[in-house]
């Protein structure tokens, strides 16, 4: 009998962009999630928002989930991401890590403030990867 394939993930974070989230989630005392920008004023970079912000509709979809650990305001320590369904088209093919580096972050993201800014860095799934995907709504 042959294994089942893992499913493999869309979304991940580095060890540093978790320790911010965990900091910006302590601050804010709520949930937090990521919406990937699809341009305009602040390019293509990953926003970040307390949960109930930004609201998603059916023209999103859910990437997956990044688990930076439970706290007293987010017990299940899951930051939701989502993306544009036009923009998924384009990034459907990628494996996502969301990073933060020093800089500006973008106008609306929880991270201006902080010196800081998220990323996306990718790279396109190896066809095991690719048939281990489940599928998105």
């Amino acid at each position: 009998m042959s294994e089942q394939p893992t499913a493999a993930t869309r979304v991940d974070v580095s060890p540093d962009a978790a320790a911010l989230l965990r900091t910006l989630r302590a601050e804010q005392a709520k949930p937090l999630m990521f919406h990937q920008s699809g341009g305009c004023c602040d390019g293509s970079a990953p926003m970040c928002y307390t949960q109930g912000f930004f609201l998603t509709g059916p023209s999103d979809v859910h990437l997956g989930d990044l688990d930076i650990g439970a706290s007293d305001v987010d017990p299940d320590g899951l930051v939701p991401v989502w993306i544009s369904r036009e923009q998924f088209r384009y990034w459907s093919h990628t494996h996502i890590t969301i990073d933060v580096v020093p800089g500006r972050g973008a106008g609306f993201s929880l991270e201006g403030p902080t010196g800081h800014r998220f990323i996306i860095r990718s790279r396109v799934f190896t066809e095991e990867e690719t048939a281990a995907l489940a599928p998105v709504d």
